[in-house]
């Protein structure tokens, strides 16, 4: 592996989006915590607008993951999705806590969400980092009455055994904050139970092929939501059959958390 690739497997690249997502979204929270991030979603749904700002790198931005987001809002019918993003290629949150770009977009206030993501994190070193940096944004975003969630991502596709430790890593950082988790790694492993053919990395072996950013807006929307978007946007070009696997896959993950 080489400098490069290490320095992006134990670091996040930034992105761009209105839902200053950083998803710090705690799944592995304990059942009182679950209840009351389960409550704080809904009575912000029940309005017409989320506002969503998503902290990260590369990973949020390729395909333009907050645009498919609010395309779907678009098309559904249900309260709008506005997303705002502060997203650099290689950032992790330490990166994005010491530019200080981030911190000064939350403290502008009227967010319903926070969205925080990383780089995979698997190996312990990025776990106690991601954990860090997810508590101190959490007290920002905590000042201007916004929920932050957690991005799971995955990890390169040279180490598939990392799926584990990437859902450890995100569900121990949502649980720190009673956050709420947003487990589209595990997405990925649901649609490959289903259809190992699918092709979700993109040439590089790490950053998302369109289908797995609309995986990705698919799982995002169904959480914040509580149900998937009725329609795919015309923007998006995947065919129906992919599609369906797509969005079975958003649903399993979703109904197991």
């Amino acid at each position: 592996m080489t400098l490069a690739r290490n320095r992006m497997w134990r670091r996040a690249s930034a992105l761009r989006c209105s839902v200053v997502v950083v998803f710090a979204l705690g799944w592995s929270a304990a059942p009182d915590r679950r209840a009351e991030a389960l409550r704080h979603d809904l009575s912000h749904s029940q309005g017409r607008l989320l506002r969503l700002l998503f902290i990260g790198n590369s990973l949020t931005s390729a395909n333009d993951l907050p645009g498919m987001l609010e395309a779907l809002s678009r098309t559904s019918g249900g309260p709008r999705i506005d997303c705002e993003s502060v997203a650099f290629p290689n950032y992790s949150l330490e990166d994005h806590w010491n530019r200080g770009d981030a911190a000064k977009t939350i403290a502008r206030g009227g967010w319903t969400t926070v969205i925080l993501q990383q780089g995979p994190s698997a190996l312990s070193e990025s776990q106690v980092l991601l954990r860090e940096y997810t508590r101190k944004f959490d007290a920002n975003i905590r000042r201007v009455d916004a929920k932050t969630a957690l991005y799971m991502v995955w990890p390169f596709s040279t180490r598939r055994g990392d799926f584990d430790g990437v859902k450890a890593s995100y569900q121990a950082a949502a649980r720190d904050v009673g956050g709420l988790f947003l487990p589209v790694g595990e997405a990925w492993r649901a649609v490959w139970r289903r259809d190992a053919k699918i092709s979700l990395y993109g040439p590089d072996g790490f950053h998302p092929a369109p289908e797995a950013t609309y995986l990705a807006a698919l799982v995002i929307y169904q959480r914040l939501m509580g149900t998937l978007p009725a329609a795919m946007p015309p923007s998006i070009r995947i065919v129906p059959e992919r599609a369906a696997v797509l969005r079975q896959a958003a649903a399993e993950v979703i109904a197991i958390q």
